[in-house]
């Protein structure tokens, strides 16, 4: 039996897995990692977190693999899957030069106001297939560039080297030697030319990236370099797959056929469509962008980013106390038969698609002195199956019929509640399947194909046979509590 390392780094934590060929999960291990949030908007993280609790995670998942029988020397690959828009800038020795900017950050909303009002947003929609929002990374790198002239100028000299945190893993992991993105990634930057597949520097001149090292674009499935991880494999394995963590749990949920869907429901929420070997241009708000891709096939996608998911419940852990933990959300939500009329819009970070409200705040309306916390939580909740169903609604405009079913995965399927609100707001089947670690597992597979282990059939054939379990609107009753509740979201997104 061979196995696979997958190192899922995501906003949260970076997490080590190792997989077996026929997709079991031989051991696993998580170390936390630390965001910094600031009045201002500002969302960063240390570069030197996300290398050590990388190493962390992976020397005790080896520890735990072989304490229980397993070989290390029968892993014979790795694939990571990271978060996606995050970046960072270093200089030739590998030193940062700025903290992580997260995805999250909101720091280049005056940026691109500013751009939009000169009318450079429809050339970057064409080009990149994104839109002018914080979100992405060009913006922000367009921030550094003004705010800090003295990075531009060392920029010009040719002295500054650009990455998502992929690249910066790699980076690290092989001493250097390996400068390389993974093509999902390179497509979220605002650099990169959708039909093209390469760097364009008319975007790079645009976000004042003209002058910087940008890596080598590869597919998903390809060879990265090697590494020991911290001198946990006495030989070099190799790195044989690098994805988006989206576009990972994408092929870990088998959406390889066109008009496959499915929902990440993690930290945010990003929901693809595979739409095949043809970009569509949205209409409804959505973004174009790279599914997968392997040496002899690009796919793209449709995606829907919706800015807060698990982060909102987190906040309301963490910052009003008002649960003590995960499990206590869907009890005290159901603890009350309504929302109370209590509304909740969590645009921590803004709205993203399909409203792109990049300045709009979160909101908590229609409290009275009969409002309680578990109101409140279920309100939260709710918030997410509205946003998917207005994704999910600018999907279907864009391709002109409705979806079939949706493959959902990451923490937020465990609500009972989220689920039901879901399955009746599309009116579609939503199926969860047995392998809850997706992301993960897609880098494994990913990974092991490009070692000639397993064949595209042979992946299809085996996500299938993992199990899954499948939800459908008729399961739930009082859809029209959900209904209209689904018009009063509408109501509030739509007031600003």
């Amino acid at each position: 039996m061979k196995y696979a390392l997958a190192i899922d780094q995501g906003t949260s934590g970076s997490k080590a897995l190792i997989f077996s060929q026929d997709g079991r999960i031989a051991a696993k291990s998580t170390t936390p990692l630390v965001s910094s949030f600031f009045r201002n908007g500002f969302v960063e993280q240390a570069p030197e977190d996300i290398i050590s609790s990388t190493l962390d995670a992976v020397r005790n998942s080896i520890r735990k693999f072989s304490s229980e029988g397993g070989n290390i020397k029968d892993i014979i690959c790795a694939g990571i899957d990271n978060q996606r828009e995050s970046f960072l800038l270093w200089d030739k020795d590998g030193k940062p030069l700025t903290q992580i900017v997260v995805w999250q950050c909101k720091r280049s909303i005056d940026i691109c106001s500013r751009m939009k009002k000169e009318n450079e947003e429809d050339f970057i929609r064409d080009r990149s297939g994104l839109m002018l929002d914080p979100y992405f990374s060009g913006t922000k790198v367009k921030w550094l560039m003004e705010n800090q002239p003295e990075l531009y100028e060392f920029s010009k000299k040719g002295g500054v080297w650009f990455g998502t945190i992929d690249t910066w893993l790699l980076y690290n992991l092989t001493g250097g030697k390996a400068y390389k993105t993974d093509i999902t990634n390179a497509a979220r930057t605002l650099f990169f030319n959708l039909d093209r597949l390469n760097w364009d520097i008319q975007l790079q001149e645009l976000f004042n990236a003209e002058y910087l090292h940008l890596p080598e674009i590869c597919p998903s499935s390809a060879l990265y370099g090697s590494s020991d991880f911290g001198k946990v494999f006495d030989t070099p394995i190799p790195i044989s797959s690098m994805i988006g963590d989206s576009h990972a749990a994408s092929f870990g949920e088998d959406c390889m056929a066109p008009g496959t869907v499915k929902a990440t429901m993690g930290t945010g929420s990003s929901v693809v469509m595979n739409t095949g070997s043809k970009r569509i241009h949205s209409t409804s708000g959505m973004v174009s962008t790279i599914c997968w891709s392997t040496k002899e096939r690009t796919d793209y996608a449709l995606e829907g980013v919706i800015v807060s998911c698990g982060s909102t419940l987190t906040w309301l852990q963490n910052q009003l106390g008002i649960v003590k933990n995960e499990k206590d959300f869907d009890r005290m939500a159901m603890s009350v038969p309504d929302n109370g009329g209590v509304q909740f819009l969590p645009a921590f970070s803004g709205l993203g698609g399909p409203h792109w409200q990049m300045n709009r705040k979160a909101e908590i309306t229609g409290i009275t002195f009969d409002s309680s916390a578990a109101h409140i939580i279920r309100a939260a909740l709710e918030s997410y199956p509205f946003q998917l169903k207005d994704v999910i609604t600018a999907m279907e405009k864009d391709i002109g019929h409705k979806i079939k079913w949706l493959k959902a995965d990451g923490g937020l399927t465990g609500s009972t509640l989220t689920i039901q609100y879901v399955t009746q707001l599309l009116d579609t089947p939503v199926r969860i399947d047995g392998q809850k670690e997706a992301s993960a597992y897609g880098a494994a597979l990913l990974a092991f194909f490009e070692q000639q282990v397993l064949s595209l059939d042979q992946i299809e054939k085996q996500i299938e046979n993992s199990g899954h379990t499948m939800y459908r609107p008729e399961d739930y009753t009082d859809p029209e509590y959900i209904r209209q509740n689904y018009i009063k979201w509408l109501e509030l997104v739509h007031s600003y």
